[in-house]
């Protein structure tokens, strides 16, 4: 059995991008979800399966109510921040492939800069006890590695070191993705793109990771609705097949800080989802024309499309060095902006800037797209997905 062409997305919808939203998470959430509906055609009644990530606020029950929901037949979570993002799309997925439910949302929102910041090594300083989180915290944090930009740092600097990468190789997908952001309106950094200069010129956070290599801090709420390829025949004729789903967790795993690894140059996860998502869909690197690759750090960028295999280990610099990633190159990422310039929604503003990409409704319209590759948060257990145009 398998979920390649079962399910589609029908529905995107989304919040304003801020800093300081000034409402609740859960009313963010709602309005994302009832924007998603309409955007589907589909009354909130029918909705039947809610998926959302383990550290949202807003439980299934309150969202159920919010919306008018009739009855609720399906419901789950996914752990591990910004890597449950496609696998929120692979649970729906598979729910309604196996009859357990007919319209799924999925959803994720948050206020992020103006309430908790991730960013800010809360998660590590407030780790105590003798959880297996608080134990795991416990062999980094006295030596200062409290915040995910430390975590990145130290794969970053090694990857350097193995590979011949620079700061300004990093750089270079900042650019691009500032570059895509100027030109959306839904962007925060809209009309604001920067140059390599900016980027070099901006402070280390962790060496050698600088400001601009670091995704932004944001308030919203991103929301799909997936049904069954059959039913999104019937629909407004906005659908988007999943042609594969996948979540990976590779040996030795843990969350951004596996170095006891043999090699931590790589994201042995991800090349985990990568085998699934071209095995599922039948397709390969030269069968997607454009790809919204998880973005929090600048430095995995590049490690990912090695693993997926749009070049080989270590040739990554090269791959980008001659403007392969901007609109127009032989692999337009990001086309909205990504995590870096429009929003960072934990990945979910990806997924639907790649629905709208198959759509042929993006801003930033890459010509021609039947294939798009979407991935989902770097050094925790992630997921990825592909989808195609109708």
């Amino acid at each position: 059995m398998s979920l390649a062409g079962e399910a589609a997305i029908v529905g995107i919808g989304a919040t304003e991008f801020s800093k300081e939203s000034g409402r609740s998470e859960l009313q963010l959430c709602l309005e994302a979800c009832k924007a998603a509906l309409d955007d589907a055609g589909i009354a909130p009644r029918d909705v039947d399966g809610l998926v959302t990530f383990s550290m949202d606020s807003s439980p299934s029950i309150m969202v159920g109510r919010g919306l008018g929901v009739a009855e609720l037949r399906h419901f789950s979570l996914v752990d591990y921040g910004g890597g449950a993002a496609c696998a929120t799309v692979a649970h729906a997925a598979a729910a309604i492939t196996a009859g357990l439910a007919d319209v799924v949302v999925c959803y994720r929102a948050f206020n992020e800069r103006s309430g908790r910041r991730f960013g800010s090594g809360d998660a590590a300083i407030q780790a105590r006890g003798e959880s297996p989180m608080a134990q795991h915290f416990g062999y980094y944090s006295p030596y200062g590695l409290i915040t995910p930009a430390a975590w990145v740092a130290m794969a970053a600097r090694r990857y350097m070191h193995k590979y011949g990468a620079t700061s300004e190789d990093f750089g270079r997908v900042a650019v691009a993705a500032r570059t895509h952001a100027a030109t959306n309106p839904a962007a925060w950094f809209y009309e604001r793109p920067i140059t390599l200069a900016d980027h070099q010129s901006s402070k280390l956070i962790a060496d050698p990771v600088r400001l601009l290599d670091c995704c932004q801090e944001s308030d919203g709420g991103v929301a799909l609705v997936v049904v069954s390829a059959e039913r999104a025949r019937d629909l407004p004729g906005k659908e988007v097949l999943i042609a594969g789903a996948a979540q990976g967790s590779a040996h030795d795993q843990q969350m951004m800080t596996s170095y006891y690894r043999e090699d931590i140059s790589g994201l042995p996860e991800m090349g985990t989802v990568a085998r699934q998502l071209w095995n599922q869909s039948g397709l390969g690197p030269d069968d997607i024309q454009t790809a919204v690759i998880y973005d929090h750090f600048t430095p995995f960028v590049l490690t990912q499309l090695e693993e997926f295999g749009f070049c080989g280990r270590g040739e990554a610099r090269d791959f980008i060095r001659d403007g392969a990633i901007h609109i127009g190159g032989r692999l337009p990422l990001n086309t909205h902006g990504g995590q870096l310039g429009e929003a960072y929604i934990h990945g979910m503003n990806g997924i639907a800037e790649a629905v709208r990409q198959a759509r042929g409704t993006a801003v930033n319209q890459v010509p021609d797209v039947h294939n798009v590759l979407v991935t989902a948060g770097t050094g925790v257990p992630t997921s990825g997905l592909v989808l195609s145009a109708v």
